[in-house]
């Protein structure tokens, strides 16, 4: 996973259980993490590739982005996935260290003028993690949410994603779809495998990785003239 910020888990992260179409428990947030408007205090890592607020969620085939749902939801790679043999998800928080120096470096160069000092980082990997029946290869992404003072970021981080034939929504989406993404090649073949979009491109101009400003209604940041979270 070359554009992740961790390549193994570190002995602090928690490790979700071995569960076709689980979840993680309840995770209390060491810091509030404000979503396009809305602020939560908790959260949900789902085994089919995406993060909740508001309760877990198993659904595993994915709809298209703009949904125009009641779910706010965070999917770096969609798509109906089975860690009950191979594979680990596994997650943690930071307040402090260099995760956090790591984060604030990249938000700075990510957002020229957003000027944030990261305070609190979640972190969700999928590592290795195959399609459902638990056959094949695994696929490797990660989901990072990065905070600081009224300012939040999702940066969504791909390595090896196995070929399937099964679709994939990557990006993300929120209640109403007042706000979304559909990472380009989305629930098209170009999606995984050794050629997937997801990996060999990028918003940042990092391949396999890819940033957003999430805090409000009215995130709209440029970097290379791109418009941040359309591009």
């Amino acid at each position: 996973m070359e554009a992740v910020y961790w390549q193994s888990h570190f002995s602090c992260d928690s490790i979700s259980t071995k569960t076709d179409d689980g979840s993680s428990p309840e995770i209390h947030l060491l810091q509030p993490f404000c979503y396009f408007g809305r602020t939560y205090k908790q959260i949900y890592v789902n085994h089919n590739g995406h993060i909740t607020f508001n309760g877990r969620w198993s659904r595993f085939v994915p709809h298209k982005f703009p949904a125009r749902q009641s779910r706010d939801l965070i999917a770096p790679f969609w798509t109906d996935l089975d860690n009950r043999q191979n594979g680990q998800i596994y997650y943690s928080q930071y307040t402090s260290g260099s995760v956090l120096q790591q984060a604030t470096q990249d938000i700075n160069q990510y957002f020229p003028g957003v000027n944030c000092n990261a305070t609190w980082v979640f972190v969700a990997t999928w590592s290795g993690v195959p399609y459902y029946p638990n056959a094949g290869k695994g696929s490797n992404f990660q989901a990072v949410l990065i905070s600081g003072g009224q300012k939040s970021f999702v940066l969504m981080n791909y390595g090896v994603l196995a070929e399937t034939r099964r679709i994939v929504q990557a990006g993300f989406d929120t209640i109403k779809s007042t706000q979304y993404f559909s990472m380009p090649r989305s629930m098209t073949r170009s999606a995984t495998g050794s050629r997937s979009t997801f990996c060999l491109n990028s918003n940042v101009h990092v391949n396999g990785r890819w940033a957003f400003q999430t805090d409000s209604e009215e995130s709209k940041c440029t970097f290379g003239g791109k418009f941040r979270g359309y591009y």
